[in-house]
């Protein structure tokens, strides 16, 4: 039958006119223009950016949410049901002050990273869901981390650690 011979080779033409060709050449070009725009949460809409935390000789990535309004930072991680075990959120703060975050309609318990200005942890605090007691920063803070409760503990990240990312172009 000339019929599969003839599918096979329409399939062939039909790959070598897809983004990623026989050989995936065009692919890798695809995919560099492809994450030239910053990735965009899912559920909240906000960019998405790596992250590190470097603690001793361990360095842990995270893919971290960024709450840079003060809308955005108002609402944070409100009414999430759940979080991906390498994943949070940032709050750059455009002036660094020394913030106090609370749990208000927070329905995961979540690790409250204090960070300086120059990256290094001040403190961590363990902040339960629903709490309205405020949680301060030990000092001044150029940003807040928000990971999964306990997740800093499982991982070693301690006050002292470096905290490293680089933030979207402005929206």
């Amino acid at each position: 039958m000339r019929l599969i011979p003839t599918l096979a080779a329409l399939a062939l033409a039909l790959g070598a006119c897809s983004s990623g060709g026989l050989d995936g050449g065009s692919g890798a070009a695809n995919a560099k223009s492809a994450t030239a725009a910053p990735a965009v949460h899912a559920v909240s809409g906000l960019p998405v950016i790596d992250l590190t935390v470097r603690s001793g000789a361990k360095t842990h990535a995270f893919r971290v949410e960024v709450a840079a309004s003060q809308e955005e930072q108002a609402k944070g991680l409100m009414f999430r049901p759940e979080m991906g075990a390498d994943e949070g959120m940032i709050f750059p703060e455009a002036t660094p002050r020394r913030p106090s975050f609370w749990m208000k309609n927070t329905v995961i318990p979540l690790d409250i990273i204090f960070i300086a200005p120059n990256g290094t942890i001040l403190n961590i605090a363990n902040a339960l869901p629903y709490d309205l007691t405020p949680v301060p920063s030990e000092g001044i803070a150029g940003a807040v981390l928000e990971l999964n409760g306990g997740r800093a503990a499982q991982l070693g990240i301690k006050p002292g650690d470096k905290v490293s990312w680089k933030l979207p172009k402005a929206r």
